[in-house]
């Protein structure tokens, strides 16, 4: 079926999405900082799905982490006309899907923030979607196939924070990516998911009580969301009627409104 990494895969929405592909049967190549917590993830995989798992630790804040995951992206590489064969041993197997999920929010507001710590962000989550997407998609169009999922945010509307600036970064970068792509094959999608019951409030200081619960979205719904809409070649992917909602308003309020709704509402995951 294939071959899917995930970057950000040791916990909320990457863990899910490595549970739900391998579920449907695909290799699986999982990329984190913490490679005990990848290990101990690949070996449950393994036993439950009985699918091929590879461990790439990496920190995706440094030039060095980013280059190791763009390699791994680039191997494999077949010609258009190469029928499609299975990997010989101790060959790697071609990425037919990249999830670009690893992300987080900051502690502070932006003045308050130590600015190496605003850069090691960003390049999390703009740096490294932008070079491993182009690495991806190197070798997705020269076999003729393949998909790229780019995980965004109904924050990417908002205002406030530079998470919601990096999340819109990520929206628009993909739909300008999948126009890039047309004809070849290969299909590119942003997610935009709200509020997701996972651990990135928790690590960001963010209060989850001050939303009702009703806000919530599991990460089990919308990761089947998003698989299902990338499967059909959907360009922009927001799970749940109500999130929907929120970001058509979002898209037409004056942005002076926007900007009054503050940095919590535009620190959703």
């Amino acid at each position: 079926m294939g071959t899917a990494l995930i970057t950000g895969a040791s916990s909320g929405l990457g863990e899910e999405f490595a549970w739900q592909l391998a579920t449907d049967r695909h290799d699986l190549v999982l990329v984190a900082r913490s490679q005990d917590r990848l290990r101990a993830l690949a070996d449950r995989i393994h036993q439950v799905a009985g699918v091929t798992v590879e461990v790439l630790p990496a920190d995706l804040s440094t030039a060095e982490g980013r280059a190791q995951v763009a390699e791994r992206l680039s191997a494999g590489t077949l010609s258009q006309d190469e029928a499609p064969v299975a990997p010989a041993p101790g060959q790697l197997a071609p990425i037919g899907l990249l999830v670009n999920n690893a992300g987080y929010a900051l502690h502070a507001s932006f003045i308050g923030e130590p600015v190496d710590d605003e850069r090691a962000a960003l390049d999390v989550m703009v740096t490294a979607v932008l070079e491993l997407s182009h690495a991806a998609a190197a070798q997705m169009v020269s076999r003729g196939r393949g998909a790229i999922i780019n995980v965004s945010s109904v924050a990417s509307y908002m205002a406030g924070s530079t998470y919601a600036a990096h999340k819109a970064w990520v929206r628009v970068f993909t739909e300008s990516l999948a126009s890039d792509l047309r004809g070849t094959g290969v299909v590119a999608s942003a997610v935009l998911p709200g509020l997701t019951r996972t651990e990135f409030h928790g690590r960001a200081g963010i209060d989850e009580h001050q939303f009702p619960d009703i806000a919530w979205l599991s990460p089990i719904s919308v990761v089947a969301h998003a698989l299902d809409a990338a499967r059909r070649g959907r360009v922009l992917i927001t799970p749940s009627a109500r999130y929907q909602s929120a970001a058509a308003l979002l898209r037409i309020l004056p942005r002076w409104i926007v900007r009054e709704i503050g940095p919590a509402g535009a620190r959703g995951q």
